[in-house]
């Protein structure tokens, strides 16, 4: 791992905290749209990224540059999540739309017309211009309107890799030319989930920190939040970094692999920051019986996470979990329970279903390592 890398990836923190908090003073079905839309759009600027610096080595004067200019941009972006449906709109689009375009015309500006990927940047900048249109054109208009142009935008650049981002006159790139380097793929993917999960930790202990009485239940809130937390670490880093390099070392077609890799990743860290909302709620008040929105976002965090974990060792192991299956259903089942009980109760129940589907899970990678 380059120094760059990590470096860069600071930027980060701070936007899955702004988009946490973004959720957590707007849980509405309106305030879950529009951070979900932000949420893709920090993913996506992540990770095409991420492709950059395992195609071309970040050490050189030249990426090094690029991705510190680009980590100035996602300061920007990010410092603008908070106003992104409101003032501060234009600003969003104009920083990530910077990201996007600019990153990539600098490289296919730099490869030439005669490298191997000159062909499938080129495309992949046609697919980021058209996403731009909708990303200004929605920094210009209002809410709704926004939100809807935005969505487009992100369409855009999330589908657009599915199908080869595939342009009239320039053809259609196979993920079988993208030559990746599956070790470097694997790791960036764990760190970025190493910074989600810190962030959770990192609000926990800012709410802990700013409570004026820390007693029993304050105590136990935190406890439960931070078990919560480690369940998560477990259950995801149970997936060696080993296992998931060869998967795309070993693969016929790595580029498809690794495409997968991210689109599991965006799941995972999308539970990770609902968590971070669920933690908040269940420190800062351990005895209010929750809202309907308060109970949802306590299971929908942890299901998001698990489903995405799934999803991601369906990809290395080619089977789906059944230990995660189960948590989901299990944390489905709770829903109705919260109305009954405190937010802390309903921190512990959502904490102790993720750590017995991790001792399953741990259990189940054993019995198969063994050959049982």
């Amino acid at each position: 791992m380059r120094f760059e890398e990590l470096f860069f990836d600071l930027v980060y923190v701070f936007a899955v905290t702004q988009l946490s908090h973004e959720l957590l003073h707007n849980l509405t079905f309106t305030g879950v749209v529009e951070t979900l839309i932000l949420w893709f759009a920090v993913w996506l600027g992540w990770q095409y990224t991420c492709w950059v610096t395992n195609w071309f080595d970040p050490a050189t004067p030249r990426i090094r540059g690029l991705l510190f200019v680009v980590m100035l941009a996602g300061l920007v972006m990010s410092a603008s999540l908070d106003g992104a449906y409101a003032e501060r709109g234009l600003i969003f689009a104009c920083a990530y739309v910077a990201i996007q375009v600019g990153r990539t015309a600098y490289i296919a500006w730099e490869l030439g017309p005669d490298h191997p990927l000159s062909a499938n940047y080129r495309r992949m900048l046609g697919w980021l211009v058209i996403s731009a249109v909708f990303w200004i054109a929605g920094g210009l208009t209002e809410h709704w309107t926004r939100v809807g142009l935005w969505a487009i935008a992100v369409a855009c650049e999330y589908f657009s890799p599915m199908f080869g981002f595939a342009l009239p006159g320039l053809g259609r790139s196979s993920t079988r030319d993208w030559t990746i380097e599956g070790g470097h793929l694997a790791e960036r993917c764990q760190l970025f989930v190493i910074v989600a999960l810190g962030e959770t930790l990192l609000a926990t202990g800012v709410t802990l920190t700013g409570t004026e009485v820390w007693d029993v239940p304050i105590l136990s809130a935190m406890l439960a939040t931070f078990l919560g937390t480690l369940a998560m670490w477990w259950l995801y880093f149970g997936t060696s970094s080993e296992d998931a390099t060869e998967t795309i070392t070993h693969s016929e077609d790595p580029g498809r692999i690794g495409a997968y890799f991210h689109y599991a990743h965006a799941i995972l860290v999308a539970g990770i920051i609902a968590t971070a909302v669920g933690n908040d709620l269940v420190l800062s008040h351990p005895h209010e019986h929750p809202k309907l929105a308060y109970a949802l976002v306590l299971s929908a965090g942890p299901v998001i996470y698990l489903l995405g974990g799934a999803v991601y060792k369906k990809v290395v192991y080619g089977v789906l979990p059944l230990s995660h299956i189960a948590g989901v259903a299990v944390l489905a089942a709770l829903v109705p329970v919260a109305q009954t009980v405190d937010l802390l109760t309903m921190g512990w129940l959502t904490t102790l279903v993720m750590l017995a589907v991790g001792i399953w899970d741990s259990r189940s990678r054993r019995a198969r390592q063994s050959g049982i």
